[in-house]
């Protein structure tokens, strides 16, 4: 199976201080939120007041959950946020999801997700971030057919050897499979993701982190000058409170 490089898509938080703590829990209770109302019909029997907002059933909301647990959000902001997400919570306003294309420097495709109470401030703000970081905002459509969606599941690379888990993901169906930084990735069709997820757990596997994202078809190459000046801009979109994640085709 095939590696990547360098791939800006997945980064592993250790020792988060308080400020950038709190700017995670916003973005995770927001992906909670969303993962909630775009969940399945509402059912009494359920645990919560709606189906949506039961991670046994609603397995995007599960992810999200998983994540908040691996930074250790507390409980109670967990619940709201589902609450947020079913309507049981009124206060403040909807949570949308945007999808932003752009160009960084070196022309490296950028497709930047957000979750914002407020599409206007977000969009003006994420053009300001990429004027100022020499990216340029394009209308949708412009990159987005350089990337395919996917499953990402992610482990610990000093947890298992790098020949378990191409093995194990071959046995599980997975379609691909690499490593970047500390961690291995296993890549699956969108529509298999919770199988493959289910098959590692059945094997007493422990993942860390598991999403849909971006991954490139087409990539690019770029000069050192223009890396470093991809790194500041791609910091600065993560750091902003509406950002959930930031994808790019950098080879």
């Amino acid at each position: 199976m095939s590696g990547h490089s360098h791939w800006a898509g997945i980064k592993h938080h250790k020792g988060i201080n308080d400020a950038k703590r709190a700017a995670i829990f916003t973005k995770i209770s927001h992906a909670i939120t969303i993962a909630t109302k775009q969940g399945g019909p509402a059912r009494s029997d359920m645990r919560s007041v709606s189906g949506r907002g039961n991670p046994d059933t609603n397995f995007a909301l599960r992810l999200a959950i998983d994540q908040a647990r691996a930074v250790n959000m507390p409980k109670d902001n967990i619940e709201r946020a589902i609450k947020r997400g079913t309507g049981e919570l009124k206060e403040g306003s909807q949570i949308e999801e945007c999808l932003y294309e752009a160009y960084g420097p070196g022309n490296v495709a950028l497709l930047i997700e957000t979750a914002t109470d407020s599409k206007n401030r977000t969009v003006s703000e994420v053009k300001s971030i990429l004027t100022k970081g020499g990216g340029k905002f394009v209308p949708s459509g412009s990159v987005s057919f350089m990337f395919r969606l996917a499953g990402l599941i992610t482990f610990d690379s000093g947890t298992y050897s790098r020949a378990r888990l191409e093995s194990e993901a071959l046995e599980s169906g997975a379609d691909d499979f690499f490593a970047e930084n500390d961690a291995f990735v296993v890549v699956t069709a969108v529509e298999s993701m919770q199988a493959v997820k289910r098959f590692f757990e059945s094997r007493g596997m422990l993942t860390g982190d598991a999403k849909l994202g971006y991954l490139p078809t087409q990539t690019v190459s770029i000069d050192t000058q223009e890396l470093e000046a991809l790194e500041r801009l791609l910091e600065t979109l993560n750091d902003h409170p509406d950002v959930q994640q930031v994808w790019d085709n950098l080879q």
